[in-house]
Protein backbone atom coordinates (compact mmCIF):
# COMPACT_ATOMS: atom_id res chain seq x y z
CA UNK A 1 0.00 0.00 0.00
CA UNK A 2 1.10 3.29 -0.75
CA UNK A 3 0.72 6.51 1.91
CA UNK A 4 -2.27 8.04 0.41
CA UNK A 5 -3.99 4.22 0.43
CA UNK A 6 -3.00 3.99 3.66
CA UNK A 7 -4.19 7.37 4.54
CA UNK A 8 -7.45 6.86 3.48
CA UNK A 9 -8.33 3.86 5.20
CA UNK A 10 -7.02 5.53 8.19
CA UNK A 11 -9.50 8.73 7.44
CA UNK A 12 -12.43 5.70 6.66
CA UNK A 13 -12.09 4.48 10.15
CA UNK A 14 -12.06 7.91 11.69
CA UNK A 15 -14.85 8.94 10.23
CA UNK A 16 -17.24 5.63 10.79
CA UNK A 17 -15.94 5.61 14.48
CA UNK A 18 -16.81 8.87 14.66
CA UNK A 19 -20.42 8.88 13.68
CA UNK A 20 -20.71 5.65 15.80
CA UNK A 21 -19.25 7.98 18.95
CA UNK A 22 -21.54 10.91 18.16
CA UNK A 23 -24.45 8.06 17.73
CA UNK A 24 -23.60 6.61 21.01
CA UNK A 25 -23.66 10.22 22.85
CA UNK A 26 -26.90 10.91 20.96
CA UNK A 27 -27.99 7.48 22.73
CA UNK A 28 -26.43 8.55 26.24
CA UNK A 29 -28.05 11.95 26.45
CA UNK A 30 -31.63 12.16 24.00
CA UNK A 31 -33.95 9.42 26.34
CA UNK A 32 -33.36 11.19 29.57
CA UNK A 33 -35.79 14.41 27.46
CA UNK A 34 -38.18 11.21 26.69
CA UNK A 35 -38.19 10.91 30.96
CA UNK A 36 -39.57 14.61 31.67
CA UNK A 37 -42.92 14.30 30.69
CA UNK A 38 -43.72 11.23 32.58
CA UNK A 39 -42.92 12.60 36.26
CA UNK A 40 -46.52 14.08 35.36
CA UNK A 41 -47.91 11.10 35.12
CA UNK A 42 -45.71 9.13 38.02
CA UNK A 43 -46.90 11.99 40.37
CA UNK A 44 -50.54 11.18 40.15
CA UNK A 45 -50.46 7.26 38.94
CA UNK A 46 -52.29 4.74 40.67
CA UNK A 47 -49.33 2.52 42.76
CA UNK A 48 -50.60 -0.55 40.72
CA UNK A 49 -50.06 1.53 37.11
CA UNK A 50 -46.58 2.74 38.64
CA UNK A 51 -44.58 0.29 37.14
CA UNK A 52 -45.73 0.74 33.73
CA UNK A 53 -44.57 4.53 34.25
CA UNK A 54 -40.92 3.67 35.80
CA UNK A 55 -40.00 0.81 33.35
CA UNK A 56 -39.04 3.43 30.70
CA UNK A 57 -36.61 5.07 33.59
CA UNK A 58 -35.38 1.60 34.12
CA UNK A 59 -34.71 0.83 30.42
CA UNK A 60 -33.32 4.45 30.00
CA UNK A 61 -30.49 3.64 32.33
CA UNK A 62 -30.30 0.59 31.24
CA UNK A 63 -29.61 1.76 27.44
CA UNK A 64 -27.24 5.09 28.38
CA UNK A 65 -24.85 2.51 30.42
CA UNK A 66 -24.38 0.15 27.26
CA UNK A 67 -24.16 3.33 24.94
CA UNK A 68 -21.59 4.81 27.26
CA UNK A 69 -19.36 2.11 26.73
CA UNK A 70 -19.54 2.34 23.20
CA UNK A 71 -18.87 5.85 23.93
CA UNK A 72 -15.59 5.49 26.33
CA UNK A 73 -14.71 2.73 23.72
CA UNK A 74 -14.44 4.66 20.46
CA UNK A 75 -13.40 8.05 22.23
CA UNK A 76 -10.61 5.27 23.59
CA UNK A 77 -10.32 4.73 19.20
CA UNK A 78 -10.67 7.83 18.08
CA UNK A 79 -8.33 9.16 20.30
CA UNK A 80 -5.57 6.54 19.31
CA UNK A 81 -6.41 7.14 15.36
CA UNK A 82 -5.77 10.94 15.89
CA UNK A 83 -3.10 13.36 17.14
CA UNK A 84 -4.73 14.16 20.72
CA UNK A 85 -3.03 13.06 23.44
CA UNK A 86 -4.40 11.78 26.90
CA UNK A 87 -2.67 14.94 28.63
CA UNK A 88 -4.48 17.29 26.07
CA UNK A 89 -7.14 19.29 28.32
CA UNK A 90 -10.38 18.94 26.87
CA UNK A 91 -10.12 15.28 27.18
CA UNK A 92 -8.62 15.12 30.75
CA UNK A 93 -12.03 17.72 31.67
CA UNK A 94 -13.99 15.04 29.37
CA UNK A 95 -12.95 12.08 31.47
CA UNK A 96 -13.38 13.62 34.66
CA UNK A 97 -16.91 14.35 33.92
CA UNK A 98 -17.54 11.34 32.72
CA UNK A 99 -16.02 9.54 35.90
CA UNK A 100 -18.80 12.07 38.04
CA UNK A 101 -21.65 10.98 35.97
CA UNK A 102 -20.49 7.39 36.16
CA UNK A 103 -20.81 7.63 40.13
CA UNK A 104 -23.87 9.75 39.53
CA UNK A 105 -26.13 8.09 37.41
CA UNK A 106 -25.24 4.73 39.91
CA UNK A 107 -26.72 6.74 42.78
CA UNK A 108 -28.72 8.96 41.72
CA UNK A 109 -31.47 6.96 39.35
CA UNK A 110 -31.01 3.02 40.93
CA UNK A 111 -32.18 3.85 44.32
CA UNK A 112 -35.14 6.26 44.02
CA UNK A 113 -36.71 4.21 41.29
CA UNK A 114 -36.57 1.58 43.70
CA UNK A 115 -37.91 3.59 46.48
CA UNK A 116 -40.68 4.43 44.25
CA UNK A 117 -41.73 0.56 43.41
CA UNK A 118 -41.96 -0.50 46.92
CA UNK A 119 -44.82 1.49 48.98
CA UNK A 120 -44.33 4.33 49.98
CA UNK A 121 -45.57 7.65 51.62
CA UNK A 122 -44.81 10.90 50.24
CA UNK A 123 -44.54 10.24 46.25
CA UNK A 124 -44.41 13.81 45.51
CA UNK A 125 -40.93 14.15 47.18
CA UNK A 126 -39.11 10.91 45.58
CA UNK A 127 -40.42 12.69 42.23
CA UNK A 128 -39.35 15.43 42.79
CA UNK A 129 -35.47 14.14 43.59
CA UNK A 130 -36.00 11.97 40.17
CA UNK A 131 -36.80 15.35 38.14
CA UNK A 132 -33.28 16.86 40.30
CA UNK A 133 -31.44 13.93 39.36
CA UNK A 134 -32.73 13.71 35.18
CA UNK A 135 -31.64 17.39 35.67
CA UNK A 136 -28.32 17.24 37.18
CA UNK A 137 -27.51 14.08 34.87
CA UNK A 138 -28.83 16.16 31.93
CA UNK A 139 -25.64 19.10 32.56
CA UNK A 140 -23.21 16.51 33.55
CA UNK A 141 -23.72 15.28 30.00
CA UNK A 142 -24.48 18.25 28.22
CA UNK A 143 -21.53 19.57 29.86
CA UNK A 144 -19.38 16.87 28.84
CA UNK A 145 -20.59 16.98 25.31
CA UNK A 146 -19.67 20.92 25.23
CA UNK A 147 -16.07 19.49 26.13
CA UNK A 148 -15.42 17.17 23.09
CA UNK A 149 -17.30 19.60 20.83
CA UNK A 150 -15.82 22.81 21.43
CA UNK A 151 -12.40 21.42 22.17
CA UNK A 152 -11.44 23.99 24.90
CA UNK A 153 -7.29 24.55 25.61
CA UNK A 154 -6.34 25.32 29.60
CA UNK A 155 -3.00 24.15 29.13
Amino acid sequence: MNFSTEWMMKLSWYILLLYIHIFSVVLSIGPYFVLFPLLAKIRTASFELLPEFLEPFRITVRLTKHAGHVLVATGILLTWLTEWTWKTSWIVFTVLIMVASLYFIARAFSPLLRKLRAPHEDRNVLVNQLRSALIWYVIITLSMMWFMVAKPSFW
